[in-house]
């Protein structure tokens, strides 16, 4: 089954009960019981949701896998993942990453014990001085955000299987369509299914994929004792956004790659940040493990002033204010004081990341509406 018809069938029957074409959403709480432990697999919603049920097994086939899990966010699903550590393990991770996974590991794990390192990725052989003996996971962001740096997922999954480590790899970025970590040697899979995989920005939710069993009951226990579980009405959602998955990235791709071209012509442009350029440092990484390379764009202007920054963030048209990204919608950001505002501005200055730097998530709008409002908005400053 090819991957625009898994989108659309992959794991999704028609209802049993009305031959409904669509997932109904089942909005119960509880489910009767004909005798204590006699049921027709469900018990109570917190656990197990037929709404869900079905979406779960819908990303699982997306991504190659053979288990998805299903949380309330996708930082709700890298907890799950960092509940497999124990006091004193390490996470080494990307140094480039989403503030608030770096929130996560710092400020709420790290009070635990687990301790988190930051490393650049982009040369997979230096990770091997850092992989010590309490190192018990690796974690990939590919493309990076918001520098769009690229990390070789082989290549990293090859050391870190020789070390005995467990990799995940954030997919959010690429999404699905454009990736499939495990396929390259990942052991689990995170997507903040808000992003590209709903792609209308109406629903909050997050997933992990695997293969490994154990995994697998891990995420599962952790769905339901934690109960960070998504409703069944925000996986109706989701089931009715990925049916579109394919379409809209590979359009908003195609708009990306004409907005960074513009964009790097631009006289008031300092450096735009796309891996489908050739001096991209892993251009030709990006092209082996991606079908496309992204929607995501990061820029920033010369002389690095917050000031004439905030004046292009504020005169845009098209592209929203706004936080987030991977909607039908083109949307424009200033990490440094919103998404990564929780990284020390030491440590956004090591990977690049300026008071200057604005990310744009490219939609599914008519590009040269794109490049107008982008180039009326530097035309202010």
């Amino acid at each position: 089954m090819k991957f625009g018809t898994k989108v659309i069938h992959a794991g999704i029957k028609p209802d049993p009960l009305s031959g409904a074409v669509m997932t109904p959403i089942y909005q119960t709480s509880t489910y009767v019981q004909n005798a204590p432990g006699d049921h027709k697999g469900y018990e109570y919603a917190r656990g197990d949701n037929p709404t869900r049920n079905t979406l779960q097994a819908n990303l699982a086939a997306l991504e190659n896998g053979k288990h998805a899990i299903c949380y309330s966010s996708g930082l709700a699903a890298m907890d799950a993942v960092i509940r497999m550590l124990n006091p004193g393990d390490e996470v080494l991770s990307t140094n480039d990453l989403y503030g608030g996974s770096y929130r996560q590991l710092v400020r709420v794990h790290g009070r635990f014990g687990i301790k988190s390192t930051y490393v650049d990725m982009s040369k997979p052989s230096s990770i091997k001085k850092h992989i010590k003996k309490r190192t018990k996971l690796i974690w990939v962001e590919t493309p990076t955000n918001p520098m769009l740096n690229i990390v070789d997922i082989k290549a990293i999954c090859k050391i870190a299987k020789e070390k005995g480590v467990l990799v995940c790899v954030d997919n959010t970025f690429a999404s699905p369509f454009l990736q499939n970590p495990l396929d390259l040697g990942a052991d689990i899979v995170l997507h903040s299914c808000t992003k590209y995989l709903g792609g209308h920005s109406d629903v909050v939710m997050g997933a992990v994929v695997c293969n490994d069993e154990k995994l697998k009951d891990h995420f599962k226990f952790v769905q339901n004792a934690v109960g960070a579980v998504p409703g069944p009405q925000d996986c109706f959602l989701m089931l009715r956004g990925i049916k579109t998955l394919h379409i809209r990235v590979q359009r908003a791709c195609e708009n990306a790659a004409k907005i960074a071209d513009f964009l790097k012509g631009h006289p008031k442009v300092n450096r735009v940040n796309y891996p489908g350029y050739k001096d991209h440092p892993n251009h030709k990484v990006a092209k082996k493990q991606m079908k496309m390379f992204g929607a995501m764009v990061s820029f920033d202007l010369k002389g690095d002033d917050f000031k004439q920054a905030k004046k292009v963030l504020s005169n845009t048209h098209y592209f929203l204010l706004a936080e987030s990204l991977g909607g039908v919608e083109s949307l424009i950001g200033h990490p440094a004081s919103m998404t990564h505002a929780s990284i020390p501005k030491e440590e956004r200055m090591k990977v690049g990341l300026t008071d200057s730097l604005i990310r744009l998530s490219v939609g599914i709008e008519d590009v040269d509406d794109l490049m107008k409002d982008l180039k009326s908005a530097l035309n202010k400053i």
